[in-house]
């Protein structure tokens, strides 16, 4: 990969790591403090730790504007919080409350390969075209190239087992540490499973794409 192609996925690298950096400690402040100075209810340190990634989602979705596959996630994320919040009763839920649409997420990679074109072939085609119709119809075309399909099928299966697989990590975590532990522990398992994903999807697409033009 030349230096332009590894420079066009570098921001969504650097977005991801601060991401991670601020849901493992803002969250984890947040749950000591409510625990110190507020209540010593569990399930109130974990609302107040857990408010900071919903805000922090609501707030990037309202700065992307516009409907897209990136916002469509935010907004799914959100979703899934309030009804984990809704369902109350066992502060376990609030723990899990990330994972509910990564996993889903998941889930729903794997489906999509039932159908004549999966999931991540509409994220790429969103990454790589945007709202450009002409930039959209070479995409498009390009499905018709074997190789192009092959690699937008392994793409959506690498992408259904990790976040199956970071969901599955997530409920072990949950029900045999602390709290405390799994607040610091979790966003980290979690953006670092994504920075792995998305550095390895640029490079397979790049390469796919070379492929494809020879």
């Amino acid at each position: 990969m030349n230096p332009d192609q590894s420079a066009s996925y570098r921001p969504i690298i650097y977005s991801l790591a601060w991401d991670i950096l601020l849901n493992t400690t803002i969250p984890v402040a947040c749950y000591y403090l409510s625990k110190t100075f507020i209540s010593p209810s569990e399930l109130t340190a974990l609302f107040i730790a857990t408010a900071f990634p919903t805000l922090k989602s609501a707030y990037d979705l309202v700065r992307h504007r516009g409907i897209n596959p990136v916002a469509v996630m935010v907004l799914l994320g959100i979703v899934t919080s309030i009804i984990a919040l809704l369902i109350g009763g066992d502060p376990r839920i609030l723990l899990i409350r990330e994972s509910l649409f990564t996993g889903g997420f998941g889930v729903g990679c794997l489906a999509s390969l039932l159908f004549p074109r999966p999931m991540m072939f509409y994220f790429g085609r969103y990454l790589f075209a945007g709202n450009d119709p002409e930039k959209r119809k070479v995409f498009d075309s390009r499905w018709h190239n074997p190789i192009i399909r092959r690699g937008h099928r392994l793409i959506t299966t690498v992408w259904g087992f990790v976040y199956t697989g970071e969901f599955v990590l997530r409920l072990i975590l949950v029900y045999t540490l602390s709290a405390a532990v799994v607040l610091a522990v979790t966003p980290f398992l979690l953006g670092s499973a994504t920075i792995v994903t998305v550095a390895w999807t640029f490079r397979y697409a790049y390469k796919l794409r070379d492929m494809a033009v020879q």
